[in-house]
This record gives C-alpha cells, structure tokens and sequence, in this order.
C-alpha cells in the first residue's frame, strides 16, 4: 500500500471515529456468551432487529444450554421460523449446544478453529464471538462490510474470507473491530444497498467509488 492509499485509509477510520464514536457495541442482545453464539447463528440472512424480536421469547423459554440441547426440533424450528432458514438454523442450534457441553463444559471456545468446528458456525459468527466475548481484535464481514470495503477500495474481493484478509492488512488492528460497528450503521443509514445517499455521506471525498461515479 502506498504512502499515499495509507493515509487515505487514516482518514476514513478517523472521519468514522469522529462521526460515530469508538464506543464498542453489538447490535444483537444477550446477557450470556452463548446466547450471542445463538443470536448470531440466527441472523444468518436475517435482521438483528428481527432476531432480537425472536430472542427475547426465546431465551425465556429456553434459559440455558441444557434447554436447547433437549429442545425438539420441530418445536425449536417454529419458535425461530420468522428468521428464515429455520431447519437448518434450528438443527445446528441443538447440535451446537450439545456440542458445547458434552465437550467445553458449556463455556465458549476461543479459538477460531475451535468456534468453527462447531455446528453452524463460520468465520462471520466465530469473529463476532472473539470481537464481543473474548475481546479478540476481529474483522467481522457481513453484507455491510462486503459491499462499502469493495466502495472505498479497501478490497476488491468477493469471497468473504479473502475480504477479511485484505482488510487485516489495511486496517490498523485497533480498528478491527470498530470498522464493522462503523461500517454496519453507515449501510444501514447513507450508504445502503439500494439508494446510497452518495451526497451526503461524510466520506464521499475518499471513495473512490463516489468519484469514478462522479468524473466528468
């Protein structure tokens, strides 16, 4: 990377900092580890807004590990049916937390490899546990992150996994995961999929995808 695409990078982090803070914070809710695990299986192709209408019920109904490894299935898929993909989302849930009783004690992994050896569990969700449980600097690529670091030029990837390499080595690693937080609440407000609001968004003048669209 240039000297020059260094301190353009600098800039944008700094202008996001500036704009939204540097507090960290998730946009799903729970109150223990393995119910973020839980929550963030279930918002694979789904809002967090949505997945936390269906985990406020949820979590009361089943309190603990061990209610969700005795779960039936057919019960379990219609308690999170409105998250879609419910017969997968529901079978690896069961299959996840048996998984982390019989063979962690019902305490979380740390390790990537060990969070994605786990029943429904990619790097997405494994790097949102290390990111918000373990503390551990994280890139996180959800849909958001995909599309605006392909905008700014921070990857021309679309592999997800080849995208979180990339941004490792853009992205200073006190960043890793404040950029996703950043990134996620600018898709959701200026620059969104489908009418990005190019003209008013803050970081117009370092995206090179606002000034290819804008030459001439």
């Amino acid at each position: 990377m240039t000297k020059k695409e260094k301190e353009r990078v600098q800039r944008v982090l700094a202008t996001l900092d500036r704009e939204y803070g540097t507090e960290y914070r998730c946009y799903l809710n729970y109150n223990e580890p393995w119910q973020l695990l839980i929550a963030t299986i279930l918002s694979a192709q789904c809002t967090d807004a949505r997945v936390n209408l269906v985990t406020r019920d949820l979590f009361v109904k089943y309190p603990d590990l061990e209610a969700f490894a005795k779960a039936d299935l057919e019960e379990l898929e219609q308690d999170i049916r409105s998250t879609g993909f419910y017969h997968n989302k529901a079978k690896n849930i069961i299959l996840c937390a048996r998984r982390l009783i019989t063979e962690y004690q019902g305490r979380l992994p740390s390790s990537i490899e060990d969070l994605t050896s786990l029943a429904g569990v990619g790097r997405k969700t494994a790097n949102v546990i290390r990111g918000n449980i373990f503390h551990d600097p994280s890139i996180v690529v959800d849909t958001h992150v995909k599309r605006i670091s392909n905008k700014l030029g921070f990857t021309k990837e679309k592999d997800p996994e080849k995208i979180e390499y990339d941004l490792m080595k853009v992205l200073p690693k006190d960043h890793w995961i404040l950029y996703n937080i950043h990134i996620i609440t600018l898709g959701r407000s200026l620059c969104t999929a489908r009418n990005p609001k190019c003209e008013q968004c803050f970081l117009s003048a370092d995206c090179p995808s606002y000034q290819v669209r804008n030459q001439g």
